[in-house]
């Protein structure tokens, strides 16, 4: 399959500090990668370079064809628009409902037909189990009920790929095997390339996939476990 996340040679630097160097990656559709390593290793910065929100200092780095060491300005919504980001914090909006949440987005990404909307609305609450929470507020709902929402919203616009920053980091440890087990069926099922940073190590042995290793400002695989 042809990769869609390409990355060779690639430096990365905030404040003009290299977090990562050599940067090595070619992922594809359908594939489940897991980020690991400390914090303040470089991992949630890698993430950010995928949307754009970290530049690329050097090599050559490719994202669903768009390549990230050209891209301007107007283009990160054009790209934002083909990824799906799940934040450990959630960032819902506190005075909308989950279904206020999702209508939100589509909206803002140019959806028009409100059956079309509503539709899409009820197929995505259905996907993540939550079809009959969408009329409540964030705070009437858990932390693993929100982060299901969170998951709804990422997959609004099918996108082709999900970055997924520490998902489970604020959930208990039974919520947090079912978000991971949500991801890795919407991977499966969708052919979504899926990449999850986190610190919990159980989650790999339950639900296996590719492990890149997060450390001295490089990124090295671990494994050989293929989906």
């Amino acid at each position: 399959m042809e990769p869609i996340l390409k990355y060779s040679d690639v430096r990365i630097s905030q404040q003009e500090v290299d977090v990562l160097e050599e940067v090595n990656l070619e992922l594809s559709g359908g594939e489940f990668v897991y980020l690991i390593g400390k914090v303040g290793s470089g991992k949630s910065t890698f993430l950010k370079t995928i949307y754009g929100e970290v530049p690329v200092v050097d090599g050559r780095a490719e994202v669903l064809g768009f390549n990230l060491r050209r891209l301007k300005q107007r283009d990160i919504p054009k790209l934002r628009r083909k990824l799906g980001i799940v934040f450990q914090d959630f960032r819902l909006l506190t005075d909308r409902s989950a279904h206020d949440n999702l209508e939100f987005v589509l909206r803002a990404t140019g959806w028009r037909n409100k059956r079309e909307i509503e539709q899409r609305i009820n197929e995505v609450l259905t996907l993540v189990g939550m079809q009959h929470k969408g009329y409540k507020l964030p705070n009437e709902l858990s932390g693993g009920e929100q982060q299901r929402v969170v998951i709804a919203r990422a997959v609004l616009n099918h996108p082709k790929i999900i970055l997924a920053d520490e998902p489970t980091g604020n959930l208990d440890v039974e919520t947090g095997f079912q978000i991971a087990d949500l991801l890795h069926r919407i991977c499966r099922e969708q052919g979504t390339l899926v990449i999850m940073s986190t610190h919990n190590m159980q989650l790999l042995q339950e639900y296996p996939g590719k492990v890149l290793r997060v450390e001295n400002h490089h990124m090295n695989r671990e494994n050989e476990n293929e989906i």
